[in-house]
């Protein structure tokens, strides 16, 4: 069975095919080679509304780190804001401004949270 992945904070990144990358709070049950399927909204939906299929991916490579590494190594953060999509953004290109902007719709999360950094290939 296919598991299904939001993606309602980067949906325009899913539609544009320039997001390869994502990190998650959990997930830490992703595992190389894994179908995804990657949905706009997943949860709270409305009565009637039905889920927004995006893509269908494979996982590449599923690792747990801080979310804090993007900004203590300044080159991994940039390198990693673009294969998050954002490398176009005018805020969001700057990994500090991506891991306050991450943390910020995360509860509870801060730099020092370990997330899943899931990396992935679109298969459709």
């Amino acid at each position: 069975m296919v598991r299904n992945i939001s993606f309602m904070l980067t949906t325009d990144q899913v539609r544009r095919r320039i997001k390869t990358v994502t990190r998650r709070v959990g997930w830490r049950n992703a595992k190389p080679g894994q179908l995804l399927s990657g949905e706009e909204k997943g949860m709270g939906l409305k009565s009637g509304e039905k889920v927004k299929r995006l893509a269908t991916i494979r996982v590449v490579s599923a690792t747990l780190e801080p979310l804090r590494r993007l900004v203590d190594d300044p080159d991994y953060g940039f390198a990693e804001v673009v294969k998050e999509g954002f490398g176009d953004h005018p805020t969001l290109c700057l990994p500090s401004e991506f891991v306050q902007f991450f943390c910020g719709s995360h509860r509870g999360c801060t730099p020092e949270t370990e997330v899943t950094r899931i990396e992935f290939e679109y298969v459709d």
